[in-house]
């Protein structure tokens, strides 16, 4: 995945994050998200996480795929770490890098853990029914496409701001991975497409996982 903003000031000041040179409603003294706008979009978005949660695990059930059932739990940890970020989105800087170091290791032992089944499917040899995860797959697009457009304005803000995008932006792309998995699947009727897919989902995983401790980390050595 490539990163498309790169945040590259080492030394945020005390009571915002690094200035991209965006200009939005809310104040960065008193926390980056006390923008009411940013506040329900907040609320919507975790809303979205939470239904995908459910049909995904389900559907990742029913399929045998893997793939479904780690970006189930991915749903469930984007609704998890929004409802985080609602909570100290008015704290200091220095809870809110706190929390986002806390988000990133979360990151860290999602990605691993998404590494380890994913070489036991290929191990197993077991094929997922691609059509459930086409069907599954395009319903994630669209939920986290639609996520992802109601974070756009957002996207720049500092570490804990930028943690909920990032995680947004990489379920969207890893949904239509997803997508083209199930098509490959479907016509080689082989575990090794999911198991691609799944295995460039976790080095985004890392990556945004990194940028983000990355942020954090010179956020809390500056507050």
């Amino acid at each position: 995945m490539s990163a498309h903003h790169d945040h590259t000031d080492p030394d945020p000041g005390p009571d915002h994050g690094p200035d991209h040179g965006h200009h939005h409603d809310h104040s960065h003294d008193i926390g980056p998200a006390t923008d009411p706008a940013y506040r329900r979009a907040l609320w919507s978005v975790m809303a979205i996480n939470a239904v995908m949660f459910f049909v995904e695990i389900g559907a990742g059930l029913q399929s045998q795929s893997k793939s479904l059932l780690a970006d189930s739990l991915d749903f469930a940890g984007d609704a998890a770490n929004i409802a985080l970020s609602l909570f100290v989105m008015t704290a200091s800087v220095a809870v809110r890098a706190r929390t986002s170091l806390l988000k990133a290791a979360t990151m860290f032992l999602f990605a691993f853990w998404i590494m380890g089944t994913t070489l036991w499917q290929v191990y197993t040899g077991e094929v997922p029914r691609a059509e459930v995860m086409g069907l599954i797959s395009i319903l994630a697009v669209v939920a986290n496409v639609g996520s992802a457009l109601l974070l756009w304005k957002y996207r720049e803000g500092d570490s804990n701001m930028m943690s909920v995008w990032l995680c947004t932006r990489n379920d969207a792309i890893g949904n239509l991975m997803v997508l083209g998995a199930a098509i490959g699947v479907w016509f080689t009727q082989n575990t090794l497409p999911d198991a691609i897919v799944a295995l460039v989902m976790v080095a985004m995983g890392l990556q945004a996982a990194t940028r983000i401790a990355e942020q954090a980390w010179a956020e809390l050595k500056a507050a």
